[in-house]
Formats: structure tokens, sequence, C-alpha cells
């Protein structure tokens, strides 16, 4: 199903444009030095390989590149390419995550040259590449499971080697893999070697690192170091909510909270106002340079808890144009998202994505390139600080951000009503709307405008 927008009118109240707003210029903070300069206003698209096209390999994969070039994408992310375990193998083919080898190439995907030739070719598209990292668990046939087996975790209860655990140490059903256990020093010495072993010899950009709470301070403090030794720009990117995660050095965590939220404001299981909560809290808690990935997709969520359809319904644009714009993210689009894939892929087997479905791309590459054009939505230290607006109506949500006399805002309408509402707090300035370039003058005694049912509005200044 597509989502559109349509803008009836925008109605001005108060436009005489005197005085100024009483809030504070907001001015860029001092970056991380471990920031990558093209980590700035990047974005990022995850690649699900086996699902991408019927071969399910990197050469067939690399036919998309132009579109994904054209569409504004920056970072592409593979979900793990490693072989696979048989041991324990759970479904068909197995899980991504449980890997059998390191530094392998998963035989579905092609060969150590294919992997090399498509980063190659992905590079010359002026584009990054990340891999996933499973530090957290391997396949029960990887070779430390025999070679050494005192690199494994041992379950207090059953003194056996435990299946994988969550980051909390935490019992679960992935019953495919074993525990690693990080008390053991030789453990981090083997994980960080093979780790630069894809830097050295596939010249990678980064990491997004599965389970990264699950893992010791110490390991990650060291690790992510080393890894900057031998390429001082890479991207780690952890799936993690915990804060200390960018003490360790990470560039980026999950935002999971927001996504969660998101979910449920869009069902109307919880009310807007949340959305504030959530921003005042999130800012208390994490480095103001933090990046926090967000997202309305991934191959998680597709997979086990529904598609965005399903899962934000007529609100999914809206909900993307407001994670994209919100303070300190880094917005990710999942693979299939710019056809609105409406399908929850197999996770164990080949389930080819649908790429008939009637393509978004207009909306994601117009979305990117707001992202990558506005220095108020810049990542991390570089982009401007949240500016609060007043809305008048409880199901509608205003974000903003104003950074050198650039101010972005976007409004959201959660409703399955046409509305007309009030913001106040805008700062004043001339600002056009970015999808379809109608001009307003805002004065700063509000402005009421009209907004169509499960829809958004992003209004840009630049002085």
């Amino acid at each position: 199903m597509m989502y559109t927008k349509s803008i009836s009118s925008i109605l001005l109240a108060g436009a005489i444009m005197v005085g100024c707003n009483s809030a504070p210029e907001p001015i860029a903070i001092e970056p991380s030095p471990n920031h990558p300069e093209w980590s700035a206003s990047t974005n990022i698209y995850e690649v699900n390989i086996r699902q991408y096209t019927p071969e399910g390999t990197f050469n067939a994969f690399t036919e998309h590149l132009p579109r994904l070039q054209e569409m504004g994408v920056d970072v592409l992310w593979f979900m793990p390419i490693q072989p696979i375990g048989v041991e324990r193998r759970k479904g068909e083919l197995g899980s991504y995550y449980s890997i059998s080898d390191y530094r392998g190439i998963n035989p579905e995907f092609g060969t150590h040259d294919d992997f090399h030739d498509m980063v190659l070719k992905i590079h010359e598209f002026g584009m990054k590449v990340i891999i996933d990292w499973v530090p957290n668990h391997t396949a029960w046939d990887h070779v430390w499971m025999y070679e050494h087996p005192e690199f494994y975790y041992i379950d207090p209860e059953t003194g056996e080697i435990s299946n994988g655990r969550d980051d909390h140490n935490r019992a679960t059903d992935w019953t495919d893999v074993a525990e690693l256990d990080y008390a053991n020093p030789e453990v981090h010495h083997f994980m960080m070697e093979d780790m630069r072993f894809w830097i050295e010899e596939h010249d990678i950009d980064g990491f997004r690192c599965d389970m990264a709470g699950g893992q010791t301070s110490d390991f990650w403090r060291r690790t992510i170091q080393e890894l900057r030794m031998a390429k001082p720009d890479i991207f780690m990117l952890a799936e993690s909510n915990f804060p200390a995660m960018h003490d360790f050095g990470f560039n980026a965590s999950y935002a999971w909270e927001f996504h969660h939220l998101l979910n449920k404001v869009a069902q109307g299981e919880a009310p807007v106002s949340e959305i504030e909560q959530y921003i005042n809290f999130d800012a208390k808690r994490f480095p103001a340079d933090a990046m926090r990935m967000m997202f309305i997709d991934n191959h998680d969520e597709n997979s086990w808890n529904g598609t965005v359809e399903s899962r934000l319904g007529l609100n999914a644009h809206a909900a993307f144009a407001l994670a994209l714009t919100m303070p300190n993210s880094l917005p990710l689009i999942y693979s299939g998202q710019e056809v609105g894939l409406n399908h929850s892929l197999e996770f164990f087997k080949r389930d080819t994505i649908d790429w008939n479905g009637p393509s978004q791309a207009d909306f994601y590459a117009k979305m990117l390139e707001l992202k990558s054009s506005q220095p108020a939505l810049r990542n991390g230290g570089w982009g401007g600080a949240y500016h609060r607006i007043e809305v008048s109506h409880p199901r509608c949500f205003a974000v903003g951000r104003h950074l050198e006399g650039n101010t972005v805002v976007t409004l959201v309408n959660f409703s399955s009503e046409d509305l007309t509402v009030n913001m106040s707090g805008v700062p004043k300035g001339k600002y056009v709307d970015w999808m379809d370039g109608e001009k307003a003058n805002l004065g700063i005694g509000g402005a009421d405008i009209d907004i169509p049912a499960n829809s958004y509005i992003v209004l840009v200044n630049r002085e």
C-alpha cells in the first residue's frame, strides 16, 4: 500500500515577522574524534543477501547498486556473510547468526573473490560497507568447539556448554548456537584478530555488532582501539541500547525504545506525548554526540514481529519522517522497504523479496536527501539539538532541529482524521515544504497548519 500526503493549505496566524524566538541559538558540539568525517550525514541500508534476489548471491545483488545509489543510500550493512553451522541447525538453511567460521564466506552467497569484487564496486559507487558481526556465540561446529572448548560459557546449572544467551546473560531458545565466555582473555584475542581480517583483506568500513551488550567492556575498549589502528575511520554500530557502548568506542547504538514507542503510538496504544518524554530521557542517558539508529523496520522486526503495515498501518511514512529527523537519528532502511515489503520473510530458508510492489523509492530518496542536505539533521555532534514545539492536538507531534540558521520542523498526524493544528515555538522565518516546495512565512505568533490524516509535513528554513 502506498502512503501519500497532500496539503490543502497552510494557514498562518501571527505572521508579522517582528521580534525573535526566545529559544537560544543551538551550536554544534565537538563530535567525538572517533566519528569518521564521512559519517556526519550518513544513512544505513540493511542488506539481506539470502532474500534479496532469486540467486541470493553477492553477484546478483550488485545489479541493484545503481538504484540504491540513486535513492541516496550511503552505507550498506550486510547481514552475516559467513558459513552457517550444520550441527543443531534450525530450519532448511539455518540462521545467519550461527557462524561456523568467522573468516569464511557462506557458499550460498559466493566466494571471497565475489565479496571482494562487490566491495570494490560499492566503493566505486561512493558507498560504504559494514558487515554484521556475531561475537556473542558460534555454531556448535565452529572449529573452536574442538580446538578451544575453554572458549565457551558453562551453564552453572547443567555443567555443560550453554546455548546462546542474551546480553543480560539470560537463557534463550537459541539452541543452534553456543555461548562464548568473555571471562577468558584468549577469546578477546581470537575474536579481535578475526575482525581485523575483514578490514585488512577486504577493506570493509565497519561492523554492526550483534548482541554487543553480551561482551565485556575490556573486550570492546581494546578491540575497537585495535580496529581503529588498522583503519582509523572504521565505523562501529552496536546492536544495544546500553549507553555504555559509546564509552567503549561505538559510534552508534540501537534506539530500540523509540522503535517500540513508534509502533505503540501509531496503533493508538501509547499517547503521543510519550515521544517527548523519550527524547528527554534519552538525552539524559546518552552522550550528546551519540548516534542513535532509528528505523521502522529491520530483519528482526520483519521476520518475528510483523510487517511495517501490520505495525504502523497508514502511519508508516509519517513514522519514518519523524524517525529520520529526531535528535541524533541515524536512519535505517531495510531490504524491500522501498517497495512496501508487506511480507514477513522466512528466517531459516529462502524467501525472495517481491520487488514488484508499488515503488516508494521516491519517498525514501527525498527523505535521504533531506538528511544529507540539512546541517540541522547531521549526525552526532555535527547536528542541531532538539527544539521543542507545542502542538495543539493530542494525536500530533512536532520535532524541531535548529543549527546555524537552518531549521527543520517535522509535524506528524497519527490520527485517522484530517486536522488543522496550531504549532507554537517554531523559529520565525521563511519555510518551504520539503516534499512539494510550497512556501510559507512563519512568525512568532504560531501557525495553524492543515495536515491530512496519517500524514506528515516537513518544513525547512535555510537563512
